[in-house]
């Protein structure tokens, strides 16, 4: 349901139904092949809904582009349709304004299709696979993958609601060193467990969590792997410490309401002797993108705008951390995902650059792959950077921060600036219950929404076909904040900006609680205007409820 597309439907049918009856009587020239474009004003003070069909249309018929457009009211038939005026503007304008069967219309769809409100298609038919997160599994989330966590979430979210079918996927590093470094130290609190020395690596891992993990598969397993084959524990230790440490992330993500469809290990491409590694090789090396030197295989990256050429194989036998990447991408678009984004970390903007130019080079279609980097957080209480957890003494996790401030106000404070733009997170700001906070301001409009309709004395909403009562300014404002709605969710979904649902969220609220602290809903003087007033309350409701939906945040019925 969208009923601005409706409204520019409608004025495209009145525009030409008049073109057709004013040539049919001779009032106009005939076949005059013109395609009207329809606009909402920028100042909408003389009309919602503006059309340029007269002055495309004069030049073909040789008229004057305002005689054109008076001819065109003078045959324009509007009972029935969603405006009760037309009229002539500038140089030729036509500018229709709205009238009560439109606000009718718009209340009652809302109502009737409830939390699929917002539901367009505008991506019907694409199909994409949205990667975010991707955190290593060697300990608690931080910072960046909260807001990375949350940005991919709604980016996903309003996806979804614009039509694509989506898959969210957490790509897992778990074949670099990090992991050794996990086993080695998971191995040290093992045999600290049992009073037994053994060296913690310097550059291990040294949080509570390896402690706890140490304590936990000794309690499980008991002391046998004290004398086993080193090479044996290691590899066991690395496995069971990657397993935990993804149940944990798994857990923390769901806590902040970020569920995987899909968990993509790096050490998948390495099974079976490298196999979708060696036979994306293969097939560079097919197709001429590759040629060795020095001993390493390189890819000539410099033949598709890359600043030198990348390394795929080293010399001494390894690949480079570009190629199983390369092989994941080419997996994802196999796997029938012909549309991928990635949201990464801000340190990675060169290997956009190499990633584009590999799928390019293979053959993929231009905009297979798109990237959003995401910027560097930092948490500050009262002007003051905050580094780390005053409980912990480690770096503040996603876990230690949803406890602290919450998961609807941290979902909020993440989505609510660009993905590209730098941002500090107010503790204390985030903590706070008043309008100051912004999640607390749009989810206590929703609680008063919600008061109104409970009020034993509102009577019960009835339908209506037209809405003629709702004159004062900030009911219209609503009116057309809450028909926007599809649009938001469409522009945001294929601009990649999800963030613009929190500033459409702010913008809705405000309106309301302007119309709360000034109007009275219930007049038992005037049922009539009560109804179309609770209507209108009831149509805020859902749309706000579900842009909050959008993205995570919860809509509390009573604060």
């Amino acid at each position: 349901m969208n009923m601005i597309q409706n409204a520019k439907d409608q004025v495209l049918d009145l525009t030409v139904s008049a073109y057709q009856k004013a040539a049919a009587e001779g009032l106009l020239p005939q076949d005059a092949a013109v395609t009207p474009s329809v606009e909402i004003p920028k100042d909408t003070a003389n009309g919602d809904y503006t059309t340029t069909f007269c002055l495309a249309a004069a030049k073909a018929m040789k008229m004057n582009p305002r005689q054109v457009a008076q001819t065109l009211i003078d045959n324009m038939a509007l009972e029935g349709s969603y405006f009760t005026s037309v009229e002539l503007a500038g140089p030729g304008f036509l500018n229709f304004r709205l009238g009560g069967k439109w606000y009718a219309d718009t209340v009652s769809g809302i109502e009737s299709v409830g939390e699929h409100y917002g539901e367009n298609d505008m991506l019907a038919g694409k199909k994409y696979m949205v990667e975010f997160v991707s955190a290593n599994p060697t300990g608690p989330m931080h910072m960046g993958n909260a807001r990375g966590g949350v940005l991919g979430d709604t980016l996903a979210s309003v996806l979804q609601k614009s039509g694509a079918d989506v898959t969210r996927e957490f790509y897992v590093n778990d074949a670099g060193n990090q992991i050794v470094k996990l086993g080695e130290s998971l191995t040290a609190r093992y045999f600290e467990y049992f009073g037994k020395e053994y060296p913690l690596p310097e550059d291990g891992y040294h949080a509570d969590d390896i402690k706890e993990i140490a304590a936990q598969l000794a309690k499980e397993e008991g002391d046998k792997w004290l004398t086993a084959d080193p090479k044996e524990r290691l590899a066991y230790f690395m496995d069971y410490g990657k397993k935990k440490e993804l149940e944990k992330i798994d857990r923390d993500l769901k806590t902040y309401r970020v569920t995987m469809q899909s968990w993509m290990h790096e050490t998948f491409f390495y099974e079976d002797n490298c196999k979708r590694i060696n036979a994306c090789l293969d097939r560079m090396a097919d197709m001429g993108l590759t040629y060795e030197k020095d001993g390493a295989l390189w890819f000539k990256s410099t033949d598709y705008g890359d600043e030198k050429d990348r390394v795929l194989r080293k010399s001494d036998g390894t690949f480079s951390y570009l190629t199983p990447d390369i092989a994941n991408h080419v997996y994802k678009v196999e796997r029938g995902y012909p549309l991928l984004v990635d949201l990464w970390g801000a340190d990675h903007h060169s290997y956009v650059i190499r990633m584009q130019n590999a799928l390019t080079a293979l053959g993929y279609p231009k905009g297979t792959l798109e990237v959003d980097l995401i910027q560097m957080v930092r948490m500050v209480e009262d002007g003051k950077e905050v580094k780390m957890s005053k409980r912990t003494g480690n770096a503040i996790t996603l876990r230690e921060l949803c406890e602290d401030i919450g998961v609807d106000a941290a979902r909020w404070l993440f989505v609510s600036k660009d993905v590209a733009t730098h941002m500090d997170l107010d503790l204390k700001l985030a903590r706070s219950k008043d309008n100051n906070n912004p999640v607390y301001y749009a989810q206590y409009a929703y609680s008063r929404m919600c008061s109104i309709l409970r009020n034993p004395q509102i009577p019960e909403f009835k339908s209506v076909d037209v809405y003629e009562r709702l004159t004062d300014e900030k009911e219209m404002q609503m009116l057309k904040l809450i028909s926007e709605f599809p649009k938001e969710v469409a522009a945001d979904a294929l601009n990649r900006k999800p963030n613009k649902m929190t500033e459409y969220i702010i913008t809705l609220v405000k309106v309301f609680h302007s119309y709360y602290n000034s109007t009275k809903v219930n007049n038992p003087d005037d049922p009539e205007l009560t109804n179309e007033r609770i209507g209108l309350i009831k149509a805020a409701m859902i749309t706000l409820k579900n842009a909050l939906t959008l993205i995570g945040v919860s809509a509390p019925e009573s604060m």
